[in-house]
């Protein structure tokens, strides 16, 4: 067998929101789910006689008998998780969170630690949490569409992170994973997979081939929710490349690309001349915070950056870009700055993962084909591994 470990490259910044899904996840299990499964169902809980309607045990099965072989948690399960058959809105949510045991828990997590890393960094933070919670609502409604009068609760977050897989799928197709080979005691090691092989193998082998020969029966375990999870992911991704510009109001900054005067830096800094790059390098890093760094034009502070990547000083044209980043996360030459900050980077190769996300947010970012074309050149030059010193 074998099992995803890690991925690379990562992106730069903290996942805080696969973190904070992760941190809910377990919490509901050690809070909730644990401490359910070790009770006893309270047979004058009126929940209870539903349930036993609902799986037509009532009449059949005593009292006793129920009390002996149902924990307090299958009620929960059977209240907050998903039932096609009584559908909620509310349940839609809640069943994102609940889980059939440990091993059902631990598996969701690895592969969300390891694969929502570079979707949120992609995404951003709050994208990425409508993203996640859409691919787990769109994988509990496909799968219900084959089990239209199930009353056996769906739970689980793999709906939702098969989500996560699909658009990690169609947007780092170079990526690759570390998987643990485990043929004990003949081997045990771990080699790099491609990212869309491992995640196809999973897609295919472990999901749709069972979904078409079991259905929805037998197994006990969501493909259908897995796959419409994944088709949702794809969906999202695609979307993302073709509309997400669209998408971005942006604030004017009141110049292009090659407008630039210094006049704003001269309002800053009198003695810089209109001309002289030097000084107003100079001026820049002189200045004491954002006020004084937002009075400077757009296309000024681009035109100072570009001066720096010409001279080779790739660490403070790397500080001025991702500074303007930063502080103008709407300004319409955004684009420029994180191909920028991707050029800067390029001569290190501890920066090539850090690189590689800037010229992809540039393309996302960016109208401009010329732009996109030159980070797509940078792109494929990391991919090939000659990314350093371009």
């Amino acid at each position: 067998m074998f099992f995803p470990i890690a991925d690379t490259p990562k992106p730069p910044g903290r996942p805080y929101v696969t973190w904070g899904l992760m941190a809910i996840n377990i919490g509901v299990f050690l809070f909730i789910t644990f401490p359910a499964t070790r009770a006893k169902v309270d047979l004058t809980d009126p929940l209870l006689l539903e349930y036993l309607r609902s799986f037509g045990l009532y009449g059949r099965i005593s009292a006793r008998e129920v009390f002996q072989h149902l924990s307090a948690y299958d009620l929960l399960m059977f209240q907050y998780g998903f039932r096609p058959a009584a559908a909620s809105v509310s349940t839609l949510l809640s069943s994102l969170f609940l889980h059939g045991g440990l091993m059902h828990l631990a598996g969701n997590m690895v592969f969300l630690y390891i694969f929502g890393n570079n979707v949120e960094y992609r995404l951003g933070h709050l994208r990425y949490l409508l993203a996640y919670l859409g691919c787990g609502v769109a994988a509990t409604l496909f799968f219900s569409l084959f089990s239209v009068n199930s009353q056996i609760p769906l739970i689980g977050a793999s709906g939702a992170i098969f989500g996560v897989l699909g658009c990690y799928f169609l947007w780092f197709p170079k990526n690759r994973v570390r998987c643990l080979i485990f043929l004990f005691p003949i081997v045990v090691t771990t080699i790099y997979l491609p990212a869309r092989l491992l995640l196809g193998f999973y897609l295919i082998i472990d999901n749709l081939l069972p979904f078409i020969v079991a259905g929805t029966q037998g197994s006990g375990i969501a493909h259908g929710a897995h796959i419409g999870g994944f088709l949702a992911g794809l969906g999202i991704a695609w979307s993302g490349d073709h509309f997400r510009r669209l998408s971005l109001p942006r604030m004017k900054s009141g110049v292009r690309q090659g407008q630039a005067t210094l006049e704003s830096l001269r309002n800053i800094c009198p003695a810089v001349d209109q001309d002289d790059l030097d000084q107003a390098v100079q001026c820049y890093f002189g200045l004491t915070g954002r006020e004084q760094r937002h009075q400077i034009a757009t296309a000024d502070l681009l035109t100072v950056g570009n001066y720096l990547l010409a001279r080779s000083r790739d660490q403070d044209a790397l500080t001025l870009f991702r500074q303007l980043i930063a502080e103008r996360p709407r300004d319409s030459a955004l684009d420029q700055a994180y191909l920028g900050a991707g050029q800067s980077m390029l001569k290190n190769p501890r920066y090539m993962t850090s690189a590689y996300h800037y010229f992809l947010a540039a393309i996302d970012s960016s109208s401009n084909e010329e732009l996109i074309a030159k980070a797509r050149s940078y792109l494929r030059a990391i991919e090939d591994g000659s990314g350093p010193g371009i």
